[in-house]
């Protein structure tokens, strides 16, 4: 696959039961978002919520949304964006399975919309419970 290099700010959005996170930006302290970067310690600030307009924002956690509902994907995901000088979101990818632990981009972002990481995983559960077992609630 060739695609276009397009430079600007990586974003993420984390989508939580059809809702979209608070938007995050990535900051590697390489030119890109290597291994490197996203697995050794201090390599990149992961910044919830990011710093940009609200418009900015609301956009592109409707097209977050959108991805996550054309993708037929359920419960969560992570899809994230290059936003280019011009102010446009590239989407890159949308992570079906994103990282669960403490330190992932996900459960940064739940923490950001004030959900902790044990709320996070309850939600989840309860999910995945409601799912196996349509009309029934849990506690």
């Amino acid at each position: 696959m060739i695609e276009e290099f397009v430079p600007g700010r990586e974003l993420t959005v984390g989508i939580l039961g059809g809702e979209a996170l608070p938007v995050g930006e990535i900051i590697p302290e390489h030119e890109l978002f290597d291994y490197e970067c996203k697995y050794r310690p201090g390599m990149a600030q992961e910044i919830f919520p990011a710093d940009l307009p609200a418009p900015a924002s609301s956009s592109v956690q409707q097209l977050a949304r959108a991805a996550h509902v054309g993708l037929g994907m359920r419960d969560f995901s992570r899809i994230d964006f290059i936003l280019d000088g011009d102010g446009v979101p590239w989407c890159l990818e949308a992570n079906a399975l994103p990282g669960l632990t403490a330190n992932s981009l996900l459960p940064k972002a739940a923490l950001a919309a004030g959900i902790s990481f044990p709320s996070l995983c309850h939600r989840l559960a309860e999910m995945a419970l409601r799912r196996a077992r349509p009309g029934q609630t849990t506690s």
